[in-house]
């Protein structure tokens, strides 16, 4: 059975940085975690969930929403399975909690395989 633990969170001072992980297990050989898309979302307080960074199976695309460009980078170590997200000069709005997705998109046979970490609560405040 696949699984996501998210480790990182932390009440924090803005302006400070703090570096997100994503810890897998459970993938097999056919469906290794290189094979899988990374997402980073998050949920502030009163928002609905969003997508805030995503990186590619083979590690070579990633996108970000506006809020965290610039301050935000998505990387991954397949070989460990895992997946981190650093944030710097976090803001207060950034407060949330941050989801780790991995999904997979065969379409040869139109199964995705979607999965979910728990997640980790990120807090920003002075």
């Amino acid at each position: 059975e696949v699984q996501l633990v998210e480790s990182g969170g932390a009440l924090v001072q803005p302006g400070t940085s703090l570096r997100l992980s994503c810890a897998g297990s459970g993938f097999t050989p056919g469906l290794s975690f290189s094979r899988f898309d990374i997402m980073w979302h998050r949920q502030c307080p009163g928002k609905e969930r969003e997508l805030i960074a995503q990186l590619t199976g083979g590690g070579i695309m990633t996108t970000y929403i506006d809020s965290v460009k610039g301050r935000a980078a998505i990387s991954r170590d397949n070989a460990a399975a895992i997946g981190y997200l650093q944030m710097d000069s976090l803001k207060p709005e950034d407060t949330a909690v941050y989801y780790c997705n991995a999904r997979l998109y065969i379409a040869s046979l139109g199964i995705t395989y979607d999965y979910w970490g728990h997640g980790t609560q990120v807090s920003v405040s002075s």
